[in-house]
């Protein structure tokens, strides 16, 4: 699956799904414009793509807040006019009981998980749109699909996410811009390292493989659907949990 030539934004691509995300599109011939909150790793991420000779920028985003978007927009759209992917990646939650959660606990899961989202493709969407085609991937996750213990907001947010592509996917297939989603189960990434060993635990007796998902894993569901392979694919929610949540 090649994606030369093609330019795509990662975001949250400093870390995690996010970084695998970038280091997949980059090693399929794309010119990757991976964005992240934290400048010094995403930096980090792009001087080793380099180095193997692949091409990608790195542009500071936080997804939560308007300027920075439109800030990443001007230098994306400087470096070249024509987007072809967008990996929404970027995500953040923990495990809490809803009752014990704040307020702001629930802006921020829901601004970074679900309004974040949608506020970036809103921004490069015209552009999509003017030259009648683009992928855009949501990475969501299976507690938007089916719940999860202690994450309730996040869930919603995740479920909502879900929503949004189908709508959009809806909406955009006449303009020949794919939107799916990739549904990761528990992966083994570094905001799943700080979870308490005990859920962890629970996490993979549950899976029928018995295992975590790797980021890569996750990666490669992303980078068939930004490819052409997945051209007459639009709307749909891949996924790629181990057998976690087996869905009809």
């Amino acid at each position: 699956m090649k994606l030369n030539d093609k330019l795509a934004i990662v975001t949250g691509g400093a870390s995690g799904i996010g970084l695998a995300t970038a280091n997949t599109f980059a090693e399929a011939g794309a010119h990757v414009v991976l964005t992240d909150i934290n400048s010094e790793t995403g930096e980090a991420a792009v001087a080793e793509i380099r180095k193997r000779g692949q091409n990608a920028d790195f542009v500071h985003l936080d997804v939560t807040d308007a300027s920075s978007i439109d800030a990443c927009k001007k230098k994306v759209l400087a470096m070249r006019p024509q987007v072809d992917i967008i990996a929404h990646v970027a995500g953040w939650g923990k495990i809490q009981p809803f009752v014990e959660n704040t307020e702001d606990f629930w802006h921020d899961v829901v601004s970074l998980n679900l309004m974040g989202v949608i506020a970036v493709t809103r921004a490069f969407l015209d552009g999509m749109i003017e030259q009648k085609s683009g992928k855009i991937i949501v990475v969501s996750s299976d507690a938007g699909r089916v719940g999860s213990l202690g994450e309730t907001v996040y869930s919603a947010a995740k479920g909502g996410a879900l929503a949004f592509t189908k709508g959009l996917a809806r909406e955009m297939a006449r303009f020949n811009i794919n939107v799916n989603a990739v549904c990761p189960g528990p992966t083994d990434t570094p905001l799943l390292a700080k979870v308490p060993d005990k859920f962890k635990e629970a996490f993979i007796r549950a899976t029928p493989m018995r295992r975590l998902g790797k980021p890569q894993e996750i990666a490669d569901a992303v980078l068939f659907f930004a490819s052409d392979r997945s051209n007459f694919i639009t709307g749909q929610v891949l996924s790629v949990n181990g057998g976690l949540a087996i869905t009809g």
